[in-house]
């Protein structure tokens, strides 16, 4: 097997003084009918609302459960325009930081097993959006137990041996860091964009599949801006180049996100089902059954469009349509209760019961595989 970590993270210190939420409030409301969903898409349009779920507020509809974000001095606003219209909503306070002062570990080229790139491949990344910390961790946890358990436990062993796992653990570099030194809720990467003032792209907008098919993309201020061109970021070039490279052994591709505890596989730019529908939803309903097995975690699953919300430019769908059959995305821990701040005491069994789904999909995909 070969571990592809292909990326350094480098922590520096900058002048400009951390973003801190320490007073702002994110809510939590269950639409019931349009004219609810109306209200909140109101609400964005009057103040600077954070959307977390769905990202972005074309998004919204009745009968849907919303999380924002909303500045101090909003918040009385906000909850009197709700209760006004009769609408269940739910505080809670986020985090100001990280929950450690430490920076993310260095990561260096690793391989493990017997090496040989006309293998079965299955390429892993994590952290294309930069608050959702539990993400790279999950693939730091991947690299970590396979480099342990190799040559002591039988099913990784025969894994590792027989198969070529690329892992990337921090997509998102320059965003990541960005959300542990600046601004704990940045999602974007860093790249500057041209005549505007506003800071980043969304790199899971910026993939060479319907790309400029949602008109709420093309603003570069907003969270899910697609970029000036499909592959404009130097993330997204990488990874691209990288997955063409290597078409001919990929038999699987999968990208760790969060949140909501959902195993998605394409499409997300149309409700057209794939043409792979059926042993995609197969491997995706055994797969969150085995996730489950551990500590009772339950996922749904099925197509991005249809389980989440419609999407264009992402890198799952990117990744089917340009040949690799069996795509999946994992929407990891919780259900919104924290949301992007995901308390440190979770890590571990967030880990430990999506190992158990991975080594599934990686088993069926080398039983499988033509």
């Amino acid at each position: 097997m070969r571990l592809l970590l292909s990326v350094s993270l480098i922590a520096a210190a900058l002048a400009m003084a951390p973003v801190r939420f320490d007073r702002e409030k994110v809510f939590r409301v269950k639409l019931t009918d349009e004219k609810q969903a109306t209200i909140i898409k109101d609400l964005a349009k009057a103040m600077e609302l954070d959307f977390w779920y769905p990202d972005a507020t074309h998004h919204v509809t009745a009968n849907m459960t919303v999380d924002f974000r909303a500045r101090e001095e909003d918040a009385e606003a906000i909850k009197t325009a709700m209760e006004r219209n009769q609408m269940h909503y739910m505080p809670c306070q986020p985090q100001s930081g990280p929950s450690s002062e430490s920076s993310p570990s260095c990561t260096g080229a690793k391989g493990v097993g017997k090496q040989d790139e006309r293998k079965t491949s299955i390429f892993m990344d994590c952290g294309i959006h930069a608050r959702e910390w539990i993400s790279p961790a999950f693939c730091q946890w991947f690299v970590y137990q396979a480099t342990k358990s190799y040559g002591k436990n039988k099913i990784m062993t025969k894994l590792l041996d027989q198969m070529n796992f690329y892992v990337l653990p921090v997509f998102n570099v320059d965003g990541y860091i960005w959300s542990w030194t600046k601004n704990r809720l940045w999602r974007k990467n860093r790249s500057k964009n041209e005549n505007s003032k506003c800071v980043g792209t969304d790199l899971n907008r910026n993939f060479n599949v319907s790309w400029n098919s949602f008109p709420n993309t093309r603003n570069p201020c907003q969270d899910v801006y697609r970029g000036a061109a499909p592959e404009s970021e130097k993330e997204t070039k990488a990874v691209s180049d990288f997955i063409r490279s290597h078409l001919p052994s990929l038999k699987a591709y999968i990208t760790f996100h969060s949140y909501s505890q959902m195993l998605l596989f394409p499409y997300g730019y149309t409700h057209r089902l794939a043409p792979d529908h059926e042993s995609l939803n197969k491997v995706a309903k055994i797969g969150a059954e085995a996730l489950a097995t551990r500590y009772e975690t339950r996922y749904i699953y099925g197509p991005i469009a249809s389980t989440i919300y419609p999407t264009s430019g992402s890198s799952l769908d990117w990744a089917y349509d340009v040949g690799i059959k069996h795509t999946f995305a994992f929407e990891l821990r919780d259900k919104g209760k924290f949301g992007f701040l995901l308390p440190e005491s979770q890590i571990k069994s967030t880990c430990k019961e999506t190992m158990l789904a991975v080594k599934f999909i990686a088993k069926y995909i080398l039983k499988h595989a033509c």
